[in-house]
């Protein structure tokens, strides 16, 4: 790099190569991604492209770190505002125009992050280095605690928000850019303010239902694989959870593999369908409650993130979504899709009966997706709650009080 190489030209290639590389690799995933398509993309040939980057993962990880860079100059340009709601604020707008752009026709101005898991360890520490001081520039957009319990509450919302704008890219296709003033104005106001009438109110009832994993015993060797393969793509990604790492969990053959799946897809698939189910009888178990739809619905999420905390067999991270075909990823997002508009139902009811406040329930169905989706990362930080409980009464209440409200 200190040869010609470092001229503009040369950092002019290198950015060309890193956009066409995250363009395809939001496409199609990082394991279909190749050097070659990268060159055709362009118009280089390969050979052209390992002069930047001899090595596909070294390209990869440029990919992710451009994405983590901008996010950290967002961060802190967010964080150089002067209160709180002017720093939630500002966040949000930025994520939303740059989505607006990418709307616009930019290409690869920023990349999933879905599979960095995938990474041999050097690189994957690396990254989450760097998106660990992105964390801690959110956390701090809320002020400097003064307590680990005050830092435990400003890391839950670091961690929500930052989930929030990671999931906007999916949904906000559903929406013309015409409204993206209006759509960056009611979720700003669903994560500052919160949800229930009564600010603050908390108070879910016990639901019951077979969703729970069962013992050990009483599991069959199906329900084995789908457990090991959920537990194992949230820990290391898609391409990182292997038929021999999974089988090799459960103490089974390969063949016993394909004797259930005939492919990884297929088992991508079934975790998928199991994890929706799961949630699906969730709601259901709520919506059957008797109280109003702020109880119902705070009973639902309180047993979904306990799930995510605290159940072995957690629900599975969207993050898979990005390895499979375009066809199979779009029947995973519509069922998903359904789950948030049935809370969005759920927040229509509630504003009717008067639990609720005024909010636009499809945009807080988004983030209710997103929250309990991203639940599962937090086990490390649930765990640290005694009882478990204020665990998820602390995660939720970003969502009983928003973000602004005062910590106690």
């Amino acid at each position: 790099m200190s040869r010609p190489a470092a001229t503009r030209k040369f950092g002019e290639k290198r950015e060309a190569i890193i956009h066409a590389a995250s363009v395809l690799i939001n496409e199609v995933g990082v394991q279909a991604t190749t050097l070659a398509e990268v060159a055709r993309a362009i118009g280089l040939n390969a050979t052209s492209v390992t002069y930047y980057f001899p090595r596909k993962e070294q390209l990869v990880i440029a990919v992710y770190d451009e994405t983590l860079t901008l996010m950290e100059r967002i961060a802190r340009e967010a964080l150089e505002q002067a209160t709180s709601a002017e720093r939630l604020r500002h966040f949000v707008g930025a994520h939303v125009a740059l989505r607006k752009r990418i709307r616009a026709g930019e290409r690869g101005l920023t990349t999933a992050l879905s599979e960095i898991r995938t990474l041999d360890k050097e690189a994957y520490d690396a990254l989450m280095g760097h998106y660990l001081r992105v964390v801690d520039l959110v956390r701090r957009f809320f002020g400097e605690w003064e307590n680990n319990e005050q830092r435990a509450l400003y890391s839950a919302r670091a961690h929500i928000l930052l989930e929030a704008v990671m999931w906007w890219p999916v949904w906000s296709m559903r929406y013309s850019v015409l409204d993206f003033p209006r759509i960056e104005e009611r979720l700003f106001d669903v994560l500052a303010h919160g949800l229930p009438a009564k600010r603050g109110l908390f108070e879910p009832q016990a639901l019951s239902g077979d969703w729970r994993t069962p013992d050990q015993e009483d599991s069959g060797q199906n329900e084995a694989f789908l457990r090991a393969a959920t537990v194992t793509i949230n820990e290391r990604g898609y391409r990182g959870a292997s038929v021999n790492r999974i089988a090799e969990s459960l103490n089974v053959t390969k063949g016993s593999f394909y004797h259930h799946h005939e492919a990884k897809d297929d088992l991508v698939l079934a975790c998928f369908r199991q994890s929706y189910d799961r949630m699906s009888a969730v709601q259901m178990a709520g919506l059957a409650t008797e109280a109003d739809y702020w109880t119902r619905l705070s009973s639902v999420l309180a047993e979904l993130v306990d799930v995510q905390f605290f159940d072995p067999t957690p629900l599975l991270r969207t993050t898979a979504l990005q390895a499979l075909d375009a066809q199979t990823k779009a029947g995973v997002v519509t069922r998903s899709n359904r789950l948030a508009r049935r809370f969005a139902g759920m927040l229509i009811d509630g504003i009717a009966d008067g639990s609720v406040r005024a909010i636009d329930p499809l945009v807080a169905g988004q983030v209710l997706m997103s929250t309990v989706n991203s639940a599962y990362d937090a086990r490390h930080w649930a765990a640290r709650f005694d009882p478990p409980e204020k665990a998820i009464a602390t995660y939720l209440s970003v969502i009983s009080k928003g973000m602004l409200a005062p910590s106690e």
